[in-house]
Parts: C-alpha cells; structure tokens; sequence
C-alpha cells in the first residue's frame, strides 16, 4: 500500500498519468484527477462502477489476465494495453501498469494502475509501419527495374550493339556505313544512361 500511497501524493494533480485503484469485487475505489476529468463526463462517477464500464468489451479479458499475473507474482508490475471509450463512438488506447494491493494482514485488496493515453502514439505507429511498408514495396519496384536495366535491357542492346559492329566491317556502301556507326553510337549513350541511372539508384 505505501507505493501506492506515494504514487497518489505525487500524481493526484497530474494532467498527463492515469491513476486508478479496484478492489477484489473489480469496483472503482479510487480515480486521481486525469483519469476523473477524462472519463467522469463520459460514464458519470465513476468510484464505486465496475471497472469495465470504461473499456471495450474485448479488453476486459487483457484487465483479467493481467490481474491475476499481479497477485501470482506480488513483486512484480505488469503492461497492459486497453482501448477506453472515448464519448463519441470510439475509443482512446490506453497504456497501462498493473500492481496488486495487500491489505495490512497481508491479504489481496485489489489493483492499482497507472496509465497515459496513446492514442496518438498509436496513429503515428500506425502511420510510420504504412510508410515503411510502402517504402518497402518501392524498393522492390526499384530493384526489379535496376534488374530489367542491368540484365533484361543491356542484353538485347548489347545484341545490337555487335551486329551493328559486325557490319560496319562488312562490304557496304557508305551511306549504310554511317547508319551502322550513329547505330552503334546510339546504342552506347543508351548503355551509358542505364549505368547512370542504376548507380543513381544503389546510391539512394
């Protein structure tokens, strides 16, 4: 209970933490101001309500489990992640560390919790993994295309580029000579722009 009790003192007035303690029968004993003026226009008073007035039905499974974990280990704290209602249909995702409470005989006495919102957290987690993954897929398209480039391409240049040399010493009339040559010549200022832009590429 003394942890407990210093983190009241120090985080009663906090804007930004959650605190909040259930007894065995999983009612609300005690809401720190955050946590009252967040979620009391929402459900009304809250010390007293079962603790899952405020969270998702799914969520109530997590509080569970993470519950029972804090008396099998007393010594320990434990995360949990729980989805709240936010007044509008939705829900703000809280993040959370539960402890047990014991009595002065040494006996259960419910959780204390302490929490903050991650909402935005989440919405920037969210965003920066759909970043990535388009990221991701932008390099496979760029590698397949430095792979067309450096292999598909230049083959089939390269194929031009020896028949056009392959001519060019043959028994031709001028004119055809210098079609071979500005050929050829074509032909290497395309190679020479498909280098480029692979090291281009391999650079970035």
């Amino acid at each position: 209970m003394a942890t407990f009790e210093e983190t009241k003192n120090l985080l009663e007035d906090s804007t930004f933490y959650y605190i909040i303690a259930t007894n065995m029968e999983g009612k609300y004993t005690y809401i720190n101001t955050c946590y009252r003026k967040t979620f009391e226009p929402i459900h009304g008073p809250i010390v007293g309500e079962p603790y899952d007035i405020t969270i998702h039905p799914d969520d109530t499974q997590i509080c569970e489990e993470v519950s029972e974990k804090c008396f099998t280990h007393p010594e320990k704290t434990f995360p949990a992640t729980i989805r709240k209602h936010d007044g509008q249909g939705g829900y703000v995702i809280t993040q959370w560390e539960y402890k047990a409470l014991w009595d002065e005989h040494n006996q259960p006495a419910g959780i204390f919790c302490l929490g903050y919102d991650i909402t935005d957290y989440m919405a920037y987690h969210d965003e920066l993994k759909n970043t990535q993954s388009l990221l991701s897929q932008k390099e496979i398209v760029l590698q397949d295309m430095l792979f067309q480039q450096s292999h598909v391409i230049r083959r089939p240049l390269a194929n031009i580029m020896g028949l056009a040399k392959i001519l060019e010493r043959m028994d031709i009339d001028k004119n055809l000579y210098n079609i071979c040559k500005m050929l050829v010549d074509s032909c290497n200022q395309l190679d020479a722009v498909i280098k480029e832009s692979a090291a281009k590429a391999n650079n970035q």
